[in-house]
């Protein structure tokens, strides 16, 4: 079977872009093992501006398939 990818949109009520960014962290820290998310890719937007999405982590590619974990806008090198 060949698989094809897949974005969730999931409404959020919270104050703050800073508070959508902080629950995506969670969610990554508690289900980053599931292999089928790809949270190097996720990104958060106003439900009223969903075509402007904003980064969370550089996610640049570091060879032997990882990533790098840090936030985007980072300062030193990517690990």
């Amino acid at each position: 079977m060949t698989l094809s990818r897949w974005v969730l949109h999931l409404p959020l009520t919270l104050p703050s872009r800073a508070y959508a960014v902080a629950l995506v962290v969670a969610l990554r820290d508690s289900l980053g093992h599931v292999p089928e998310l790809d949270f190097g890719e996720a990104t958060v937007s106003a439900e009223d501006d969903q075509s402007r999405r904003t980064r969370i982590w550089c996610d640049a590619r570091l060879g032997a398939g990882r990533r790098c974990v840090l936030p985007i806008g980072h300062d030193g090198r990517c690990r």
